[in-house]
């Protein structure tokens, strides 16, 4: 035990160690490009240009606060997303480095992802090969394992929420519909996410918990393996009959271990369902369909992706939709007529990265780095034999519990060009299929 007679006792303030930060504000950083626009607002493409990471390449979310703050659902939403990017830092799921506000906006500064969403390349394809889809499969249930041992249920997964960085590797964004503090034995009721790849428990109203993402990555490989999600309606209702109701069709040129492992990952019961037990991701991964996944390379960012995204620069918007990058990025007049009493919904929004503040003490000058943000994560002590590392990066915290239902807005449609010699590596025989349903296509 230490004797702590004679120390000094010195308290510790929030001012305190924030001393000295740099005052983050809209004008640090230039507009570049328009990459998307919803309902709330614009995400740009921008270039800080003053302070720490000067000359550094991100996207930013910018949200009207009057839009936000008509509905209480909507509030809930975007305080969600900023509280769980704060929260949760994985090497496959999308960085928050600065979060602010001004009178009358939101300002999400994340890192850039320039190999735009993984939507856009499916669609391009029209479906993936089993290899393929077992890649991207492995990475986003590394993603979903990290957040449910976070106590935080993603809801709203599909390919328009699944970006590439410049590498081709798997970034989840959009956390808008997630769900805080759910750890086993919780259960929660909004109702909540995209239809096609939504659980049937959600459905009921009838209560869910983490297993509900299973099923969403289960709804995910077949449509990446078929071009369409397994249950598909002419309408809202129709597709929710379909998904409560209608046996799964499994189509004869899927292999032995995809078909067992959609089977497993779609059952309506959700008890049953390969993931909602206590090895929650580890179930997943250890399935045969993942057998020839190393999963502490897959963690490093070590397995080559299937596709690489053509890049000539770092600022890159080829992978982008020109309908936006096209488009004279500005940023609207701030309106700050908001009321107080308005304003208090977002206080406590302002955030800086924990590496930003590390390079401020050290008098960091940035210099660009051909190393992404959290490249560093593969630097890290490698994990032992090829198991899925179910409790690595566990972290867990106290978040404020949140209602957070649907939202309004809808992520931009992001085109990938296709690589060079792309078809040069499939083996696997598929039939053809024509693009994608067009009513899976979310327009802003």
């Amino acid at each position: 035990e230490i004797n702590m007679e004679g120390c000094e006792k010195i308290e510790i303030s929030e001012n305190c160690v924030n001393q000295g930060t740099e005052n983050i504000r809209p004008e640090c950083f230039e507009l570049l490009r328009v990459l998307g626009k919803g309902g709330y607002g614009k995400v740009f493409q921008v270039r800080k240009v003053v302070g720490a990471a000067s000359g550094k390449i991100f996207a930013m979310k910018v949200l009207k606060k009057a839009m936000i703050v008509r509905n209480a659902k909507d509030t809930a939403h975007t305080k969600a997303e900023r509280n769980i990017l704060e929260e949760v830092k994985h090497p496959f799921i999308v960085d928050l480095i600065y979060a602010f506000q001004t009178g009358g906006k939101l300002y999400l500064i994340l890192e850039y992802l320039s190999g735009g969403e993984l939507f856009m390349q499916l669609e391009r394809e029209g479906i993936f090969m089993e290899d393929t889809a077992c890649f991207y499969l492995a990475e986003i249930s590394m993603a979903l394992g990290h957040l449910h041992q976070n106590g935080i249920i993603y809801r709203d997964l599909k390919p328009e929420n699944i970006m590439l960085n410049s590498q081709g590797h798997v970034k989840l964004t959009d956390f808008g519909l997630c769900k805080e503090s759910i750890h086993d034995g919780t259960v929660t009721h909004t109702f909540c996410g995209t239809i096609e790849y939504m659980a049937p428990e959600i459905l009921m109203r009838s209560g869910h918990n983490r297993a509900v993402d299973w099923w969403s990555l289960g709804a995910l490989m077949y449509d990446m393996l078929t071009g369409a999600p397994p249950f598909t309606g002419e309408n809202r209702k129709k597709t929710i009959d379909k998904i409560l109701k209608c046996k799964l069709n499994l189509p004869p040129y899927l292999t032995q271990e995809a078909r067992d492992l959609l089977k497993r990952l779609l059952k309506r019961n959700a008890s049953s369902r390969l993931g909602a037990g206590a090895g929650d991701a580890t179930e997943v991964q250890t399935h045969p369909f993942f057998r020839h996944i190393n999963w502490e390379d897959l963690l490093a960012r070590k397995v080559e992706p299937p596709f690489k995204p053509i890049l000539v620069s770092t600022d890159d918007v080829s992978q982008f939709d020109s309908k936006f990058t096209s488009q004279t990025p500005v940023d609207s007049p701030d309106d700050s007529t908001l009321s107080e009493s308005a304003n208090q919904a977002f206080l406590g929004f302002t955030y800086v990265a924990p590496s930003v503040l590390e390079n401020i003490k050290e008098r960091f000058s940035f210099e660009p780095k051909s190393a992404l943000l959290g490249e560093s994560w593969a630097a890290q002590e490698p994990l032992s034999g090829t198991e899925p590392p179910a409790s690595s990066f566990l972290h867990t915290v106290s978040a404020e519990q949140m209602d957070v239902c649907s939202s309004s807005e809808a992520s931009a449609p992001l085109p990938i060009r296709q690589p060079a010699g792309l078809n040069q590596t499939k083996q696997q025989t598929y039939p053809s299929v024509a693009k994608r349903p067009g009513h899976l296509r979310m327009n802003l």
